[in-house]
């Protein structure tokens, strides 16, 4: 499919992903499928759609943010860090401005200066909820977005375990790629609590 086509469904059809609103405070009764969208010349891998109003994905370039912005993106929330965005080939935040977005970084990398941690999870859910239009959450890949995606469902929606990493996973969550030994996943750290079934396949599959 076009990638014409293809963001013209993701606008005009929001049945394709179980219309729902992650900026406003409405019970979640099913998390919407994530809906994959070509990323050609717009995002360097995953990019996906949550519900109506949430965008998953990896480094956007200059085309994919002003797609995002014609899409009614209005806040963007920046997950890489400093050293990772001086690496990007343009400004990502004076863009962000010159196309009247509210930019919203929240760098981390799992290490000492920039942690994973619930605090994060708490700035995403407040860039979210106060957001006046449609959010782009992003980092390199969709991974470290995915983690964070995951764990602001369970900590701030009350979604299951596991609805919420089955969501993640249908972005880019690869929990079950090894970390080192007895180290926590992103999304536990992002919790500040392990997850006995993380990196495990559902029972029944």
């Amino acid at each position: 499919m076009r990638r014409s086509a293809l963001l013209l469904l993701v606008v005009l059809s929001p049945t394709l992903a179980q219309a729902q609103h992650f900026t406003r405070p409405e019970r979640i009764a099913t998390i919407p499928a994530p809906v994959p969208m070509d990323t050609t010349g717009l995002f360097r891998a995953a990019a996906d759609r949550v519900g109506d109003d949430v965008f998953v994905a990896g480094q956007p370039t200059e085309r994919g943010l002003r797609e995002m912005k014609a899409l009614g993106v209005t806040t963007v929330v920046n997950l890489r860090t400093p050293e990772e965005m001086s690496r990007v080939g343009f400004d990502e935040a004076a863009l962000a401005s010159q196309l009247g977005m509210k930019y919203v970084y929240l760098p981390v990398r799992g290490d000492a200066k920039f942690p994973y941690s619930p605090e994060t999870v708490a700035k995403f859910a407040k860039a979210l909820h106060s957001a006046d239009g449609k959010v782009l959450l992003h980092c390199t890949v969709a991974w470290r977005a995915s983690h964070l995606w995951a764990a602001y469902l369970i900590q701030e929606r009350g979604v299951p375990v596991e609805d919420a990493l089955a969501n993640a996973r249908a972005i880019n969550l690869m929990d079950t790629h090894r970390m080192s030994s007895g180290s926590m996943q992103p999304v536990e750290e992002f919790l500040g609590r392990k997850l006995p079934t993380l990196g495990k396949p559902p029972k029944g599959r």
